[in-house]
C-alpha cells in the first residue's frame, strides 16, 4: 500500500502524553520536530450540522484548527465527504473575521494559496482528490490562534423500500495503492492503541413531509431533542466522537410511498428540473430465471478481523439461497485471485459446501489486487444464454477507482452487485461499480445481519423490479438529462431525472419497461414553468449529476468540460478547487512548519492488516490512550513513509491449510485487545455485537460479570462494561460477534 500519499515536511519522532499544566491531555497527539519542539495535532474538532427538508439535504461542515505550538504552522487534512454531493462553498473565519472562498482552477488555485502561505497571509485550500475524499489545507495559523473552516454541500438523499437515508462519512480508510495509481487520499493514520487527537459531533434538523413513523442510526447512539408530527432534531449522544465510522440515519414516514415530484428553476433562458418518479408496485415473476453466478470476496488485509467474518456470512447465506437451477463459482482475491472452480458449476449441496469450505479457510492478508479480480469474474461472460452476475464483497479500500470502471465497462454482458462490507468503506467505487454494471449496491455495517443482505441480493437478481427501462419525452424542450441511460430496477427507488429546458411547456413523459417478463408503461404529466426563481439548489444538483457523468465517462477527456461546470456553478470538481486567501500579514517572514492532520483506522479493522505493526509502524502518527484499568506506554516511535513506497504484502497461504485465528483475533478490536494484553481486572467500557439479544445471551454475559449500561435502537448491540481479565471467556461465547471500544 502506498502509504501516506504525500511527503511530510518535518519527520515524526514520538508521540507522548504530558501530565503537567497547561500540557496535552490524554486523547491529544503530540509530535516533535526536528528541532524537538511539540506540536500538537491541529485539529480540535469536526462539527456537522445537516437540515433536511424531504429528499434534499443542507449540510454545513466546520473544522476548528487551533496552534498551541510557539511557531506558525500549515495544517493539512485529509477527509470524505458523501461521493453525491454537491460541495459550494468554503469559508474561513478567523475570530469576527471572514473570508470568503472561490472556484477557480485546480492549478490558479494552487499558485494562490501558496503565493498566499510564503507571504505570512492566512489561506485555505481546498482539493477534491476523489469524489468522496478531500484535501484542505490551511495555511499560516499562528502560536495560540484557532481557525475554523466552514463547508457546505447539498445533496439529494436516497429513498429505497420506505425509508430515507442520511449517511455522513467520517473517515479515510486507508487505500491500497496499486502501481499507477495517484492522488492524496492515504492521511497519516494513528499507531495502535493511541487516538488521533480530533473528535465530531452530528446533528441533524429534519423536516420529513410527513408524519415520522420510525427514525434510526444502526451506527451511532443518537439523542433525540424534539420529535413532532413531520419534524425532529436530533445529535450524537456523544459530542466529542471518535470519527471512525460512518454515520447513517434513516427514518420512514406515515406516507406509505415516495410518489412522484417536479422542482424546477428557472431564471432567464435556461431552466433546470429535478424529477423524481415513483417506483412501481413489484409484481412476482411465475417463474424464476436461471443465472450465472460469480461471487468474489476481498480477502486483503484491510478485510482482516471482523470485516472479513461479516463479509463471510453474506456469502454464506447467498450461497444458501441459489436456486438449483442456477450455476454458480467463488473468487477471493488479496495480493492474488484464486478461483474454486475451473468453470461456474451447479449449485448442489455438494458444490455449496465446499464453497463454504473454501471461503472458511480464508482470512484477510495481503494488497487489494481487486483488478485482477475484476477480469477473473468478467472475462468470457456469455452474450447468449444465463446473464453472468457478479457479486462483489469487499470495502473498496483502492485508490485505482477509475482504471476499474473502465474495465467494467467493457464488459457489458455481465450485472455487477457490490456489498460495501464494513464501518466506513469506499462508497463512490462501490457505488459506481453497480452502476457502472448495470446492478445493485447494498451495504453490510459491522451491525448489520449479513442474511437480509444476502436475501436482498437473492430477490433482485432472480426478480428484478423493471428492466430494459425508456424514456419518451414527446417533444417537451429538454436537454442535458442525467442520467442518459435509466438503469433497472431491482428494488424499490425512484426513478430521479435532472436536466435542463429551454423554455416553458406542458406535456407528457412516457416511460416503458418490462415488469416480471411483461411490458410495462406508464404516463407522466409534466409542467415546465417559464419562470420559477425558488428551488436554486435544482441547478446545482443538475451540475453535479453532469460533472458525475463527464468523470464517470473519461475524466481526462472531459476535463475543460467539467472544469468549466464547476466554474460556472462555483463546484467542487477534479479540476477546480476552493481557495480562499486573507489580505493582512499574519506571519512576518513567511516561515512555518506542514503537519499533518492523522486519522483514526475505521472501525472494525486492524494495523496490521494494513502492514502496521507493533513498535516502529510506517506511516502512522499518534498518542498513547489514557484509559481506566490498563498501563501504557507515554511514548511510542514512529516513522513517516516516503512518499509512493510500496507496500509490501505478506505471502499468500493455500486455503486448505490455512490455521483459523483464535477467537480473541478475531472478534475483539484492536483498541480492546490493547486493554487485554496490559492484563489487569479493571473493568472497561465496551461495544458488544452479538447474533441476538434474548434472556439465554443475558444470564450468560450477567454470569461472566458483563454490565448492561444501555441498549441502542438496534436488536443486536449492547454497551457496557467487563473486567478486562474476561475478554476471551466474552469473545468465546457463540453468540458474540464483536467487540470494540466505547
Amino acid at each position: 500500500m502506498t502509504y501516506p500519499s504525500s511527503t511530510l515536511r518535518h519527520i515524526l519522532l514520538g508521540a507522548t502524553i504530558l501530565g503537567s499544566a497547561g500540557a496535552a491531555t490524554p486523547g491529544t497527539l503530540v509530535r516533535l520536530d526536528r528541532a524537538g519542539e511539540d506540536a500538537v495535532c491541529p485539529l480540535k474538532h469536526t462539527d456537522v450540522k445537516a437540515d433536511i427538508s424531504g429528499v434534499m439535504a443542507r449540510v454545513v461542515v466546520t473544522q476548528t484548527f487551533y496552534n498551541p505550538s510557539s511557531s506558525t504552522i500549515e495544517a493539512m487534512y485529509v477527509f470524505p465527504l458523501p461521493h453525491r454531493a454537491a460541495v459550494n462553498a468554503m469559508n474561513i473565519k478567523v475570530g469576527d473575521r471572514t473570508i470568503k472562498g472561490s472556484v477557480k482552477t485546480r492549478e490558479e488555485a494552487r499558485k494562490l494559496y501558496e503565493q498566499a502561505r510564503n507571504s505570512g497571509r492566512i489561506a485555505g485550500l481546498l482539493d477534491q482528490e476523489r469524489p468522496n475524499i478531500f484535501a484542505q489545507s490551511i495555511a499560516n495559523i499562528t502560536p495560540g490562534s484557532t481557525v475554523k473552516v466552514e463547508i457546505q454541500y447539498i445533496e439529494q438523499l436516497p429513498y429505497e423500500s420506505g425509508k430515507y437515508e442520511f449517511l455522513f462519512p467520517m473517515v479515510v480508510g486507508p487505500r491500497y495503492m496499486p502501481q499507477g495509481a495517484t492522488g492524496n487520499i492515504n492521511p497519516p493514520v494513528a499507531a495502535k492503541g493511541t487516538r488521533a487527537g480530533h473528535d465530531i459531533s452530528v446533528s441533524v434538523k429534519l423536516d420529513a413531509g410527513a408524519a415520522i413513523q420510525m427514525m434510526d442510526s444502526n451506527t451511532h447512539e443518537i439523542e433525540v431533542a424534539k420529535k413532532s408530527g413531520s419534524f425532529a432534531s436530533l445529535r450524537l449522544r456523544t459530542k466529542n466522537e471518535i470519527p471512525n465510522k460512518d454515520f447513517r440515519l434513516t427514518w420512514s414516514t406515515a406516507r406509505q410511498n415516495i410518489g412522484d415530484s417536479l422542482l424546477t428553476h428557472k431564471i432567464g433562458e435556461t431552466g433546470y428540473f429535478n424529477l423524481v418518479l415513483e417506483p412501481p408496485a413489484r409484481i412476482m415473476a411465475s417463474e424464476i430465471i436461471p443465472r450465472e453466478l460469480v461471487f468474489v470476496l476481498d480477502t486483503s488485509g484491510s478485510m482482516n478481523g471482523f470485516p472479513i467474518e461479516k463479509a463471510k456470512e453474506s456469502m454464506r447465506y447467498a450461497l444458501d439461497t441459489l436456486n438449483p437451477r442456477d450455476t454458480f463459482n467463488l473468487i477471493t482475491f488479496s495480493g492474488d485471485t484464486r478461483i474454486l472452480f475451473q468453470r461456474p458449476v451447479a449449485a448442489s449441496a455438494e458444490n455449496i459446501a465446499q464453497a463454504k469450505r473454501f471461503i472458511d479457510g480464508h482470512y484477510g492478508s495481503g494488497g487489494t489486487e481487486m483488478m485482477k479480480a475484476i477480469r477473473a469474474s468478467l472475462d468470457g461472460a456469455p452474450s447468449d444464454g444465463p446473464m453472468r452476475v457478479v457479486c462483489f464483497m469487499t470495502d473498496g479500500y483502492v485508490g485505482n477507482e477509475a482504471e476499474i470502471l473502465a474495465e467494467i465497462d467493457r464488459h457489458p454482458n455481465a450485472r455487477i452487485f457490490s456489498f460495501g462490507i464494513g464501518s466506513a468503506v469506499n462508497h463512490y467505487l462501490l457505488d459506481k461499480m453497480a452502476e457502472h454494471g448495470r446492478g445493485e449496491v447494498d451495504y453490510v455495517n459491522l451491525s448489520d445481519d449479513g442474511s437480509l443482505a444476502a436475501k436482498r441480493f437473492s430477490q433482485r437478481v432472480h426478480d428484478p423490479l423493471l428492466t430494459d427501462i425508456r424514456l419518451e419525452w414527446n417533444g417537451l424542450p429538454v436537454k442535458d438529462v442525467e442520467p442518459t441511460r435509466v438503469l433497472d430496477l431491482f428494488s424499490a427507488k425512484p426513478i430521479v431525472l435532472a436536466g435542463r429546458y429551454t423554455h416553458g411547456a406542458r406535456g407528457k413523459l412516457k416511460i416503458t419497461g418490462k415488469m416480471a417478463g411483461k411490458g410495462f408503461e406508464r404516463v407522466v404529466e409534466v409542467n415546465f414553468p417559464e419562470g420559477q426563481p425558488e428551488n436554486s439548489s435544482i441547478a446545482t444538483l443538475w451540475a453535479r449529476r453532469r460533472i458525475d457523468a463527464l468523470e464517470s465517462a473519461n475524466a481526462a477527456i472531459n476535463r475543460d468540460a467539467i472544469a468549466k461546470l464547476g466554474l460556472d456553478f462555483q463546484l467542487m470538481t477534479a479540476f477546480t478547487s476552493f481557495v480562499a486567501v486573507e489580505d493582512r500579514v499574519v506571519n512576518e517572514g513567511g516561515h512555518f512548519r506542514t503537519i499533518q492532520v492523522p486519522v483514526e483506522l475505521p472501525e472494525g479493522t486492524r494495523h496490521e492488516g494494513f502492514g502496521m505493526g507493533a513498535g516502529v509502524q510506517p506511516g502512522v502518527a499518534g498518542v498513547a490512550m489514557s484509559t481506566p484499568g490498563f498501563a501504557s506506554d507515554s511514548r511510542m516511535a514512529i516513522r513517516a513513509r516516503p512518499m509512493n513506497e510500496p507496500y509490501s504484502p505478506a505471502p499468500n497461504r493455500v486455503w486448505e491449510v490455512e490455521p483459523r485465528q483464535n477467537e480473541l483475533s478475531k472478534k475483539i478490536s484492536q483498541d480492546v485487545v490493547t486493554v487485554a494484553a496490559n492484563g489487569g481486572a479493571a473493568k472497561v467500557e465496551i461495544r458488544l455485537y452479538v447474533t441476538d439479544v434474548n434472556d439465554a445471551n443475558l444470564a450468560a454475559l450477567k454470569k461472566l460479570g458483563f454490565e448492561v449500561i444501555s441498549r441502542p435502537g438496534q436488536a443486536k448491540l449492547l454497551i457496557g462494561r467487563i473486567s478486562s481479565d474476561k475478554l476471551n471467556q466474552l469473545a468465546a461465547l457463540a453468540f458474540v460477534q464483536h467487540i470494540t471500544g466505547r
